[in-house]
């Protein structure tokens, strides 16, 4: 099993082409158990700071998240990457994203034991700040994540220029899967929620109003607070920051010197 999660890591497109073309239920297995672990130790740090149950709660919620949003975007990302012209079926497709996901639990599960300690270290939910601590705590993590899934994502991106006739097709395909994936998983989290706990709220495993709101009205809200009433710069400043992470792909589509080896 530490083979593979080296491999993963490494991120070589020749043995993650293996793992796509040859797949085994030893590495399928090992993919999901990864994502299981990872994101669930991670959830756990991040329902810690409202209470030891929401902990608990969100160590389920987090995998089951990504599954969701795996199962539910699995069709459509098949579709995509049959029209743009992949060569990429239904299949590869899926195993594809489970091996970007498992990046990205590998990533986030070792931030785990950080985070711990800085969940024990915040404000507590019923101190006089905890409402900017809240939303500091939601901005914070929600960075982590993108920050993960970026870098899942450059992995991601060498197996596609390996597997996909052009390294323009392989962006268009990937471009495609971020949009769709990041759309996905950002209203599921939302319909899961909490999975941060309002100070204000009683903890519970759902909402009883899961349909109400987005989850980009709650970051925007987020923004405010911690702005101090300025959202607008403070969204500049994030899609700076967005910017920013997302240049290791931006830099490996555009290296000319980056080819199909």
């Amino acid at each position: 099993m530490l083979a593979q999660l080296t491999a993963l890591l490494r991120g070589a497109p020749d043995d993650l082409r293996e793992w796509l073309e040859n797949p085994s239920r030893r590495n399928i297995a090992i993919c999901v158990v990864t994502i299981i672990l990872g994101f669930g130790a991670y959830g756990l740090t991040v329902g810690l700071w409202r209470a030891p149950m929401m902990g608990a709660y969100v160590a389920f919620k987090m995998p089951a998240l990504i599954f969701l949003t795996l199962a539910c975007n699995g069709l459509l990302n098949g579709m995509l990457a049959l029209l743009l012209g992949s060569g990429l079926g239904f299949r590869q497709s899926l195993l594809a994203q489970l091996l970007s996901f498992s990046v990205a639990a590998l990533i986030v599960g070792s931030l785990s034991p950080v985070l711990f300690f800085m969940a024990l270290n915040a404000p507590a939910p019923d101190a006089e700040n905890a409402s900017t601590a809240h939303a500091n705590y939601m901005v914070i993590h929600t960075a982590l994540i993108a920050y993960a899934g970026v870098i899942a994502n450059v992995h991601l991106a060498r197996l596609l220029v390996v597997t996909t006739p052009s390294k323009a097709i392989a962006g268009m395909t990937l471009g495609a899967w971020l949009a769709g994936n990041a759309f996905m998983g950002a209203q599921f989290s939302w319909i899961l929620r909490p999975f941060f706990g309002t100070p204000s709220l009683e903890v519970a495993f759902l909402r009883d109003d899961p349909m109400r709101g987005t989850f980009y009205e709650t970051i925007w809200r987020s923004i405010d607070i911690i702005t101090g009433g300025h959202p607008v710069e403070g969204l500049i400043f994030s899609l700076f920051g967005l910017f920013i992470l997302l240049l290791p792909l931006i830099k490996f589509f555009t290296n000319p010197n980056s080819i199909k080896s």
